[in-house]
């Protein structure tokens, strides 16, 4: 069966899951943790990625994420390709060391956060790696340790999740810890791994009562982590996104009509895109064309770095202001 699209867009809340190929260790000690990490921190500051809360596990990861304007594939590629050539070379060894494909939910902010939260930095207590709370406050393992204060991790928003306990921040820290510990006996929690509308319905019975009242698009979808409102909104973008690629396509646009288009609206030339200054012209032209072949002809940024001979993050940027560019001057690929 072939695999769905993932799905992501400016803003939205991913809990991430990263695992060792065949059950593997992934983190055999703690250099292997402090080289994941400071990866982590740098690319999440470099495309602006939000995160809320991580923990690393022996043969798996788990990472909250509010993506920017950089993808999560595109943040997760560089993360975890540069991790594993780092932790072949540490640990002198070749071949795959994680599985191909990281699971991604999507997630409500409203009703999961805090639940997500919670689940993911009692994970190490959760698995016998910490054997007290009091331990997990303390240890190197997950966000917690960040959270009560007592480790400085400047790319973890801390502020984000305390202040959804409290506007003081000594306050919002006991509260958070209060909530914490009465999570301690839940166990693993599978109502919050996805699953989209059979588990916001209440399971598959629910589920199937609500399609027998007539509401026949009810499903359940692995990728989201949602009430009815919330998926059909995520499955609705992500009908649009693909809709205007097609149409695009459909048109017989490709690269060379995207430059061609760029060039046009703007009044420059097609060369002005791929030159390497940094004029204002030179910029808004290679702006504008990534933006319409990324968002609109479907390329990925890693593709189109490749061909212009950039970064995938600063394909990203360039993204951002090229959309910022055709919003303000009402620049349309298709007319």
């Amino acid at each position: 069966m072939p695999r769905s699209a993932r799905l992501d867009a400016p803003g939205v809340l991913h809990h991430v899951i990263i695992r060792g190929m065949e059950r593997r260790s992934i983190f055999r000690n703690k250099l292997d943790r402090e080289d994941f990490l400071r990866r982590l921190g740098n690319l999440l500051e470099q495309t602006r990625t939000a995160c809320y809360a991580w923990a690393l596990l022996p043969n798996h990861a788990h990472l909250l994420l509010r993506t920017g304007s950089v993808p999560l594939a595109t943040v997760m590629r560089r993360l975890l390709t540069g991790y594993a050539v780092s932790f072949n070379h540490r640990h002198r060894r070749q071949g795959g060391l994680l599985e191909d494909r990281y699971k991604s939910v999507v997630c409500q902010e409203k009703p999961y956060l805090k639940e997500l939260v919670r689940y993911i930095h009692l994970n190490p207590l959760r698995k016998g790696i910490t054997l007290s709370l009091a331990q997990l406050s303390v240890d190197a393992c997950s966000g917690h340790s960040a959270i009560m204060g007592n480790k400085n991790r400047p790319w973890q928003d801390v502020g984000f999740v305390l202040h959804s306990f409290g506007k003081n921040a000594g306050h919002a820290r006991r509260s958070y810890l209060t909530y914490v510990k009465a999570g301690i006996g839940q166990g693993r929690r599978d109502d919050l791994r996805g699953g989209g509308l059979i588990r916001s319905l209440g399971g598959r019975t629910e589920m199937k009562r609500a399609q027998s009242k007539g509401n026949r698009h009810v499903k359940g979808d692995e990728r989201i982590l949602g009430d009815l409102k919330f998926v059909d909104s995520i499955l609705s973008k992500a009908r649009d996104r693909t809709s205007v690629h097609k149409e695009v396509t459909r048109r017989g646009f490709d690269l060379k009509r995207v430059a061609d288009r760029v060039a046009r609206v703007l009044g420059s030339e097609v060369k002005q895109i791929y030159a390497a200054g940094r004029e204002q012209d030179q910029v808004q032209a290679r702006d504008l064309y990534c933006f319409w072949a990324v968002r609109e002809l479907g390329l990925s940024l890693t593709d189109l770095a490749r061909r212009l001979g950039m970064s995938p993050a600063g394909v990203g940027y360039a993204v951002r202001r090229g959309e910022a560019l055709a919003q303000k001057k009402r620049y349309r690929l298709a007319t």
